[in-house]
């Protein structure tokens, strides 16, 4: 049997694959090739829904039995953006001093070229494994996440796999490998927030109602006083306004709408029906407020986005211990348990199995020239082949 593909070949393989969300048919060709080879069973179930394009994935198993740990990921990719400004051709897997170039180097070919050569080594040299290891992996993490993973794992289920535990090959690592693991994620909520006025000529406001005073009152009830201080393992919940939009071209015309749009990561002291309710009655108590030049009571209403994902925290201390033991012997760094950054698949693995994260180092994805050093790549993968050591070890 050749020799399993290093980490470093199957990423600039995976790069080279323009895998722009939700097209993943190509990079799942690459890992299907290698996943066989090595006596993986593969199979690429496509999910749909209504208002949403077909998504396919990629569920691929080998072993029996328990534990049962999965490796979770995707192939799917931002826009490179403007191709002239990238140092090197984005999908070129251009190898620059030790580093490779282009889009999904680090978010996350990354961590899923490193979790799948570990996986080949370990199988390959391991003798016979004594439980089921996986993969998880979808070309829908960068977009709606509709058709992903969250139907994935309920598929998998349905046809009766019970997952342990889970790893997320995510660029988690903050300034070095493995400086930092992180153990959960803040929740996310999302929302529109409209103010309906009366449109009219702006040299005679007494004629109109001008909607903007009311939405600068309303933003300003939401922002002024912090949700909470933070909890032991989470910071502040945060509320961050990131669009106010009229869309009026006229400077005679006061408008009849106006609309603003924030995201808020929230931590562990809220639930996403707990922190709905608390904008909703900061929005009501600063509406019923008439507030300074005001001459109706302020319209409003509040349409939440579909995407919403609870706050969790894994408190599985021998999974976290198995990965926390890995990463200090090959790198030499003992991590920190971290739960900072958006949103990743964990939010959905978790409903199913204790899941941690960890990968290589993300200070450029999603950028202009994302890149990894090839090294970095390597000793990734060298962890997660100690961490799938550990793991069926202690069981």
């Amino acid at each position: 049997m050749p020799a399993p593909p290093t980490a470093s070949d199957l990423l600039a393989e995976l790069v080279k694959v323009p895998s722009v969300t939700p097209d993943g048919a190509a990079a799942f060709d690459i890992l299907e090739r290698v996943l066989l080879a090595a006596g993986f069973a593969v199979e690429r179930p496509v999910f749909e829904g209504s208002g949403s394009e077909p998504v396919e994935n990629l569920f691929a198993a080998i072993g029996s039995g328990e534990p049962h740990l999965t490796l979770a990921g995707h192939v799917d990719v931002v826009p490179p953006g403007p191709e002239a400004s990238w140092r090197h051709p984005p999908f070129s897997a251009t190898v620059d001093n030790g580093v490779l170039y282009g889009r999904g180097a680090v978010d996350m070919k990354g961590g899923l070229a490193a979790m799948v050569a570990a996986a080949l080594r370990f199988v390959a040299h391991g003798g016979e494994l004594q439980g089921r290891l996986s993969f998880l992996i979808t070309a829908d993490e960068e977009g709606t996440a509709v058709n992903g993973t969250a139907k994935l794992l309920r598929w998998a289920t349905e046809r009766g796999e019970r997952f342990a535990a889970a790893i997320v090959g995510e660029p988690t690592s903050a300034e070095m490998l493995g400086d930092q693991i992180k153990i959960g994620r803040r929740g996310s909520f999302s929302a529109t927030l409209v103010v309906e006025g009366r449109q009219g000529h702006s040299a005679y406001p007494e004629k109109a109602d001008n909607p903007i005073r009311g939405l600068t009152q309303l933003l300003h009830a939401l922002q002024s006083e912090p949700l909470d201080e933070g909890t032991e393992h989470f910071g502040p919940t945060s509320l961050e306004v990131v669009s106010v939009d009229v869309g009026n071209p006229a400077w005679n015309v006061i408008p009849a709408r106006a609309e603003a749009r924030f995201s808020s990561r929230f931590n562990d002291l809220w639930t996403h029906a707990t922190l709905k309710e608390e904008i909703e009655r900061r929005l009501a108590a600063a509406a019923a407020d008439s507030g300074v030049g005001a001459r109706t009571p302020i319209n409003w209403s509040l349409a939440e986005e579909p995407a919403v994902s609870e706050v969790f925290l894994t408190r599985d201390d021998a999974l976290i211990g198995v990965a926390a033991a890995a990463i200090q012997d090959i790198t030499g760094r003992k991590p920190t348990l971290s739960t900072s950054g958006g949103t990743s698949d964990a939010r959905f693995i978790k409903d199913y199995c204790p899941v941690i994260e960890f990968g290589p180092v993300g200070t450029t994805m999603h950028q202009i020239d994302e890149r990894v050093p090839l090294a970095e790549i390597e000793e990734a993968s060298r962890v997660y082949e100690a961490i799938l050591q550990g793991f069926f070890a202690r069981r």
